[in-house]
């Protein structure tokens, strides 16, 4: 559409550019609810993926890219995850500590047998925007090795 500049176009132009504007809504517009996924027998970047987007809020319709407008997520039976492929001998994670010769690395089942639910919140928070509002997302999520958790009252509170 082009517009042409008069005296009289203007306030067709303000008028057009207001109905275009894009609505942004802040923290207070969300309705956080807590959800529980069970990651017994899942892949686990197909779980990463669901998680983080619920993280982040983007399965809802006010969905803001610099908001926190997403739900709390739990994740039980993070032990009896799946990998594909020959990732649970030849993934490997880093970690360096910063000294000279200090480059430390653990394969997915050794991580497995020593922290399990550290396989989940490593993909998840790989998923998420590196910046500081990645910070405060990973905060939400709460991954428990097998099926208990301690999130009852939330979740049937959330319903």
């Amino acid at each position: 559409m082009i517009w042409c500049l008069s005296r009289t176009e203007p306030a067709k132009i303000h008028r057009a550019m207001s109905q275009k504007a894009t609505k942004h809504f802040k923290k207070t517009d969300t309705d956080r609810k807590w959800r529980i996924i069970d990651a017994e027998g899942k892949i686990l970047g197909r779980l990463a993926t669901e998680v983080a987007n619920a993280l982040r809020g983007k399965d809802k319709a006010i969905f803001t890219p610099n908001q926190d407008c997403g739900d709390f997520i739990v994740v039980i039976n993070a032990e009896k995850i799946k990998v594909s492929g020959n990732k649970e001998t030849e993934k490997v994670y880093y970690r360096h500590s910063l000294h000279s010769g200090g480059l430390k690395t653990e394969t997915v089942a050794s991580l497995r047998s020593r922290r399990p639910t550290e396989i989940i919140r490593r993909a998840v928070k790989g998923m998420l925007p590196h910046n500081r509002l990645a910070d405060r997302l990973i905060t939400k999520l709460k991954v428990y090795a097998g099926a208990e958790h301690p999130h009852q009252a939330q979740v049937a509170a959330s319903k």
